[in-house]
C-alpha cells in the first residue's frame, strides 16, 4: 500500500502544480499538432506532479504473513543405561513407538523434531538412527536446552523418552520449564542382582615412601549376608586384596587399602570387586585411581637474628600446610644442627647488625638455597645489599613508613584473587624502611606499599636473584599483625597470610631451569568423554613469549600405540584439542624449533574412565511423574504411544500466525528515477522532432 507521512489532501496540491506548470509550458501557440501539444502537457503535468508527491515522503507499506504450525520435539534419552537396564523387547517397543508417533503428528500437521544427549552440530537427530551411547545423563540440560532453541517459536511441548536416571548436572526436578512434558518411561524399576563399585576417594597426590589410604565404596544387592572380594591391582599386579562382609539390611560397605607411595611418578590402580555367580553386570565393577607420586616434603629452614613474632606467625602459616617439613633456628638459642639440609630458607632480620646469624646465612650462601629476607629493625642493610637479590635499599635515617600490601597486578608469576586483596586492604600498617628501594634487572614486584589509602610503586616483596638461585625479599618485620587481624575477623583462618608465604615459598624452589617449550595439560584429569587439551608456551632466547611455533607433538599410551599431532601456539591461547581419548595414562612428548633451536618437553596426562550410567540399574520413574505432572501432562510406557497421539491432538495446539510489515521509501526505488528520466527524454525528443526552437 502506498501512503506517506503527510495528510492525503496534499495530494490534489501536487496535482494542481503539475496542471499549472503544464498550462504554462503548453498553453501558447506551438508548431506541431493540437494533439500532440495535449499529449505533451499530459507527460509534463504527469512528471512535476509526481516530483511534487515525492517531497511528501511517500513510501510503500507491505504486510506478510507467516503460519507455524505448532512443535512437537521427541528429547530421547539414548544414554547407555537405557539400552543396558531396558529390556529389548521394550526398549524396541519404544523406538518404534517414537517412529509411529511422529508420523502420526506430522499426519496432523504438526512439526515433529528430534533431539538427544549428543547432539551433532549442523545436523539434527534422527529416530532412524539412534544409538544408546551417550556416557552420561544429564536431563536438565537437554531439557533447558529445548527450551532455548524454541524459544520464540510455536513449541506445544516436549516427548521425552527416558529412564529418569540422571548423574550429571542438576535434577531437572528443580528446574522449571515453560512447555508440557509427555514422558515415556523405560529402564527397569526391579532391582538387579549385582555388586558394584560405587566410590573410590584416594588422596591424588602422595609422598614417595609414604603410606596412604585408597577407601572403596561397595553397593550390592542381591547378595546380602553374603561376602565380596574386592581386590587392589597396578597393572595384572594383585597388590591387596580384601574379604569383606555384606550384612543384611545394608546396601553399601566400605573397604581400605594402604599403600606405600612408590618412587615419584603418576601411577595407575585399579580397584575392583571379584564378579560372582548371578550378578546382572560387571561394568561397574571396578574403578580406576591416578594418583602422582612426588617426592618427600619441602624442607623449609626458618631462621632469625632474633625472637620475634614474625617466626610464629611464619612458622604457622607453614605447618599448616601438609607439603612442608620446618625446621627452626636461632642463634644462641636453637642453633641450625651441623648436616641439616633444606629447600629453601626464610632469613628473618639476616643478615643483621651485629653479625647475628652470620653463620646460618653463609649456609645458606654456600648451598645456593633459595631464600626470602625479611627486612626488619635489626637487619644490616649494607651487607644485604651484597646479597644480589634484585633489591637495594638506600634508608634515609632510622625513618619508616607505615604500609600496608597492594597486589602488582602485572605480577603474572602468581595470581591474587579478589578474597586475598580484600583482606589485605584491611591489614593493619606495618612498618617499613624509609628510603630509595631500587629495583635491579629482572626483579619483580609482587606486592606495592599502600601508605594510608594512597597507592604507590615502591615495591613491599620483590622476587629477584639469578635463576639458579632465585631470592625474595620481604620489607616489613610486622606481618605478624596481619596474620593476626585476619585470624580475629575470620574465625582463625588467616588463609589470605597463609596462601602468601606458600606461593612465596612454592614460587622460589619452582625448577630454575626454566623451559623454553612448556607443554601441559589443560586438567589434572580427563574423563573418556572429555575433549582432551593440552596448553603451550614458547619463548625466545631471552625468555619473552612467543606464538604461532609449530610444534609436533606425540602422544602414547600404555599400549604403547602412538599418536601425532603438529599445532602452533595462538595468541588467544587456544589449545591443542585431542578430541576424546580411551582411559589410560598417556605420555606426550613434544618437540618445537624456536629462534634455530631445537627445544622438546614431555609429561604426562590421565584419562579416567567413569561408569557412571553401570553404578544404577533402578530406573526412576517417579522422576519422571513428577516432571510430567507439573508441567500439565502425565507419565506414559511404551505400549501407550498411541493414547500420547491422541492426547496431543486432544490438547488441540493451534498455529500460529505472525504478520512482517514492511517499510520501504518510494524515493529509494531506482527504477522510479529512470521512469522519470524516460519521460522528460521522450517529451525534449518530440518537441525537437516537431521543430521547438
Amino acid at each position: 500500500m502506498l501512503t506517506t507521512q503527510y495528510s492525503a489532501w496534499f495530494i490534489p496540491l501536487c496535482l494542481l502544480v503539475g496542471a499549472g506548470y503544464a498550462a504554462l509550458q503548453y498553453s501558447a501557440k506551438a508548431p506541431w499538432s493540437r494533439n500532440l501539444n495535449y499529449a505533451l502537457a499530459a507527460l509534463r503535468f504527469a512528471v512535476v506532479s509526481f516530483l511534487c508527491y515525492l517531497l511528501l515522503g511517500p513510501f510503500i507499506k507491505t504486510t506478510t504473513t507467516h503460519t507455524e504450525q505448532p512443535t512437537i520435539v521427541l528429547a530421547v534419552d539414548n544414554s547407555q543405561s537405557v539400552e543396558l537396564f531396558t529390556p529389548k523387547n521394550v526398549l524396541s517397543q519404544a523406538t518404534a513407538g517414537l517412529a509411529r508417533l511422529a508420523e502420526t503428528l506430522r499426519s496432523k500437521g504438526f512439526n515433529v523434531e528430534t533431539r538427544t544427549l549428543t547432539p551433532t552440530p549442523g545436523r539434527p537427530a534422527r529416530l532412524d538412527s539412534l544409538r544408546f551411547g551417550a556416557p552420561t545423563t544429564d536431563l536438565d540440560r537437554l531439557l533447558s536446552g529445548t527450551r532455548e532453541a524454541y524459544d520464540g517459536r510455536n513449541l506445544a511441548g516436549v516427548v521425552l523418552l527416558s529412564d529418569g536416571l540422571v548423574n550429571q548436572g542438576r535434577s531437572p526436578a528443580y528446574s522449571e520449564y515453560s512447555f508440557p512434558i509427555y514422558s515415556v518411561a523405560v529402564g527397569d524399576t526391579v532391582p538387579k542382582k549385582d555388586l558394584r563399585l560405587t566410590g573410590l576417594i584416594y588422596n591424588r597426590v602422595a609422598f614417595s615412601g609414604n603410606r596412604f589410604p585408597v577407601e572403596a565404596e561397595i553397593g550390592f544387592e542381591g547378595f546380602a549376608g553374603g561376602a565380596a572380594t574386592v581386590e587392589l591391582r597396578e597393572g595384572n599386579r594383585v597388590l591387596d586384596r580384601r574379604r569383606v562382609a555384606l550384612p543384611a539390611g545394608r546396601r553399601r560397605v566400605k573397604a581400605t587399602f594402604q599403600i606405600t607411595a612408590p618412587a615419584p611418578g603418576k601411577r595407575r590402580y585399579e580397584v575392583r570387586v571379584v564378579p560372582q555367580p548371578g550378578e546382572f553386570t560387571e561394568l561397574n565393577n571396578a574403578r580406576t585411581a591416578f594418583i602422582e607420586i612426588v617426592k618427600g616434603k619441602l624442607r623449609v629452614l626458618l631462621a632469625g637474628a632474633a625472637p620475634h613474632p614474625d617466626l610464629k606467625a611464619l612458622r604457622a602459616a607453614i605447618l599448616a600446610n601438609n607439603n612442608f617439613d620446618l625446621t627452626l633456628a636461632l642463634p644462641g638459642v636453637a642453633p641450625l644442627r651441623a648436616g641439616a639440609d633444606f629447600d629453601v630458607a626464610i632469613l628473618h632480620q639476616i643478615p643483621a647488625q651485629g653479625g647475628l646469624g652470620n653463620e646460618i646465612l653463609a649456609q645458606v650462601k654456600a648451598r645456593r638455597t633459595p631464600a626470602l629476607y625479611i627486612i626488619g629493625a635489626q637487619s644490616d642493610l649494607a651487607a644485604y645489599n651484597q646479597l644480589g637479590t634484585g633489591l637495594t635499599i638506600q634508608p634515609r635515617g632510622a625513618q619508616t613508613d607505615e604500609v600496608t600490601p597492594l597486589p602488582n597486578p602485572g605480577f603474572a608469576r602468581f595470581a591474587t584473587d579478589e578474597e586475598s586483596a580484600r583482606r589485605f586492604a584491611a591489614y593493619p600498617p606495618a612498618p617499613v624502611p624509609f628510603g630509595d628501594l631500587r629495583l635491579g634487572a629482572g626483579a619483580e614486584a609482587a606486592l606495592w606499599q599502600r601508605v594510608g589509602r594512597v597507592a604507590t610503586q615502591k615495591p613491599l616483596l620483590v622476587f629477584g636473584g639469578t635463576t639458579d638461585r632465585r631470592q625474595a625479599t620481604l620489607l616489613t618485620d610486622g606481618s605478624w599483625q596481619w596474620r593476626l587481624q585476619e585470624a580475629v575477623e575470620h574465625d582463625d583462618k588467616p588463609e589470605a597470610y597463609d596462601r602468601l608465604i606458600i606461593r612465596t615459598l612454592q614460587l622460589l624452589t619452582q625448577n630454575a631451569n626454566k623451559k623454553r617449550l612448556d607443554v601441559y595439560p589443560t586438567q589434572e584429569s580427563f574423563g573418556t568423554q572429555d575433549d582432551v587439551t593440552l596448553g603451550a608456551e614458547t619463548y625466545n632466547a631471552v625468555f619473552e613469549r612467543i606464538y604461532n611455533q609449530k610444534i609436533d607433538l606425540t602422544l602414547t599410551d600404555d599400549k604403547q600405540q602412538t599418536r601425532r599431532f603438529t599445532f602452533a601456539n595462538p595468541e588467544d591461547g587456544s589449545p591443542l584439542h585431542l578430541g576424546p581419548l580411551p582411559a589410560g595414562l598417556y605420555r606426550y612428548q613434544a618437540r618445537a624449533t624456536l629462534g634455530g633451536q631445537a627445544q622438546q618437553d614431555a609429561g604426562e596426562l590421565v584419562v579416567q574412565s567413569q561408569p557412571l550410567e553401570a553404578l544404577e540399574s533402578r530406573a526412576d520413574h517417579n522422576l519422571l511423574a513428577q516432571l510430567s505432572r507439573r508441567s500439565g501432562s502425565r507419565l506414559y510406557y511404551p505400549a501407550q504411544f498411541d493414547q500420547l497421539a491422541q492426547d496431543i491432538q486432544k490438547a488441540n495446539y493451534k498455529p500460529v500466525i505472525t504478520a512482517e510489515e514492511d517499510l520501504k521509501d518510494l524515493i529509494n526505488l531506482k527504477w522510479i528515477f529512470f521512469v522519470i528520466l524516460a519521460f522528460l527524454t521522450a517529451e525534449w525528443a518530440t518537441r525537437k522532432y516537431s521543430g521547438s526552437v
